[in-house]
């Protein structure tokens, strides 16, 4: 393969590589027939720009804000559990690239680095954190108060996890909570000399934000009979407005797909939402987020930040979400596919990449400033 890394393709080719099969998996799968998974990315490629010539390109700025934070462009990186575990300490080296980008980065739940390490290998530098509503309230208490500690400067929470999709290849490669070693996967873990002596170099191994801090769960084995338990089919817009009593700062709602769960997201005081699918990872027949998108922003774009995520692989994809009124931006995968290629250098490279790709087709469409950027830059199909 060639060393020149020009697009996201080429680093997923790389992570693939390198990245332990059940893991790499674990980011390139979907549910059930990943239909939902598969239409994120291809709705985005059906989709035609309007080429303008003859305009002044000199000065160009992709610069934006997301809820109060300015930008270097409308993008976030996506908050994407066992991060740690496409390259070692992998939380901490993406969100060290979104702060020297000038980016939000935002922490899962389920990382493998926890908020303390990461607040600690950021220096301080704010990033955002990304809350999964389980059935134990005191662990959730406790998971919002150290996020205030680490200065988290916004609460995402995820709406769409109350119970998970069926992933084929998860099931398949026996990704769990701890993962399953079986003898296959062992020697494929083997067989990545890279990857290992990553993790051998590392004490962040385990889910660095629920070991040690739920009581009764000190180790993967105890981990698993908690983690199979926790997740809160139960989950309500009681418990939104009961996190919003808890956070004072900005607060995200992810996982928006219908008009009227958006009307509810006004209604809870949140102050953006996130049209998403779970990258096609929990209802496969659902609709892409870029296809949601439109009658979102139609119906609450003027009363609350509109952002969206699933299968932005590129700068364009970024420049139309926003021509549909997408406010905010998020790549999971892409950084993915660089950390686990690079490291911390690969989703700096994913970061430059979508930057370039952004500000250059922004350009071919006759704009030089993203907040003048709308629907005028797309061609009707």
């Amino acid at each position: 393969m060639s060393s020149v890394i020009t697009c996201i393709e080429d680093l997923r080719v790389l992570a693939q590589q390198r990245v332990p099969k059940m893991f790499y998996d674990y980011v390139d799968v979907g549910s059930w027939t990943e239909s939902t998974y598969r239409a994120n990315a291809a709705d985005f490629q059906s989709m035609l720009l309007r080429q303008r010539v003859a305009r002044d390109l000199s000065q160009r700025s992709v610069r934006s804000t997301l809820v109060g934070q300015d930008v270097a462009m409308p993008v976030a990186i996506a908050p994407t559990g066992l991060t740690g575990m496409q390259h070692a300490d992998g939380e901490i080296l993406a969100a060290r690239a979104a702060k020297d980008f000038g980016v939000p980065f935002t922490l899962s739940t389920v990382s493998i680095c926890s908020i303390e390490d990461v607040a600690e290998g950021t220096q301080g530098h704010p990033f955002w954190f990304q809350l999964y509503v389980m059935r134990d309230r005191k662990f959730v208490q406790r998971l919002i108060d150290r996020a205030k500690a680490a200065q988290c400067s916004a609460l995402v929470v995820t709406l769409d996890l109350q119970i998970s999709g069926q992933r084929h290849k998860d099931l398949k490669n026996g990704l769990s909570a701890p993962p399953k070693l079986s003898l296959l996967n062992l020697l494929n873990m083997a067989s990545k000399p890279r990857w290992c002596l990553g993790m051998l170099g590392t004490k962040r191994r385990t889910f660095g934000n629920i070991i040690g801090h739920v009581e009764g769960v000190d180790d993967m084995t105890s981990l698993a009979d908690w983690s199979s338990k926790q997740y809160d089919p139960a989950l309500n817009w009681d418990d939104i407005a009961w996190i919003r009593r808890q956070w004072p700062g900005k607060l995200i709602l992810k996982g928006i797909q219908d008009v009227e769960d958006a009307h509810l997201a006004v209604a809870s005081g949140a102050d953006a939402l996130i049209v998403s699918n779970h990258g096609g990872r929990q209802l496969d027949g659902a609709p892409s987020s870029i296809r949601a998108l439109p009658a979102i922003v139609q119906a609450v774009g003027r009363q609350i930040e509109v952002h969206m995520d699933g299968g932005v692989r590129s700068g364009q994809d970024v420049l139309k979400a926003v021509a549909l009124g997408a406010k905010g931006v998020y790549i999971g995968r892409a950084m993915l596919y660089g950390l686990g290629a690079m490291g911390e250098p690969g989703v700096t490279r994913a970061l430059e990449i979508i930057h370039k790709e952004l500000d250059l087709t922004m350009a071919f469409c006759g704009k030089t400033d993203i907040r003048e950027v709308d629907a005028s830059i797309l061609l009707a199909t």
